[in-house]
């Protein structure tokens, strides 16, 4: 897995505390700085004691805390990035990016670098 050229201060969010330590240190091992909540309410509270460069919504949190954090990310840093992995993320206005259910890791790290890649784009013009 090949280190990110963003590194990158990550909220990532799950459900389940397994999913995200393993998750978490793939991430990690690309590059980037994460921190992991478990559930909707270490995610907003996480929001509130640390700024963040982007927050990922992971599969195993209640399709509610993947349809409701994305407002509070917002609500709480104007402009931070969200990304939600198993979601369609074309209907939900507060979502920056949304992946397939089955995607692999190396996938959501080349997502994670995708999108960092068009606002560094957009903040340069």
């Amino acid at each position: 897995m090949a280190k990110s050229s963003f590194k990158l201060k990550i909220l990532y969010g799950e459900g389940d505390a397994e999913v995200a330590t393993t998750q978490a240190a793939s991430m990690e091992k690309a590059g980037h700085q994460v921190t992991t909540a478990t559930g909707r309410k270490e995610v907003e509270a996480a929001l509130k004691q640390g700024s963040f460069d982007l927050v990922i919504l992971g599969p195993t949190l209640t399709r509610n805390d993947r349809h409701h954090l994305p407002y509070m990310v917002k609500k709480a840093h104007e402009g931070l990035r969200v990304l939600v992995l198993h979601a369609d993320g074309g209907r939900h206005p507060y979502v920056d990016a949304a992946t397939d259910t089955g995607r692999s890791i190396e996938s959501i790290l080349e997502t994670i670098a995708s999108m960092m890649a068009q606002q560094a784009a957009v903040t340069n013009r």
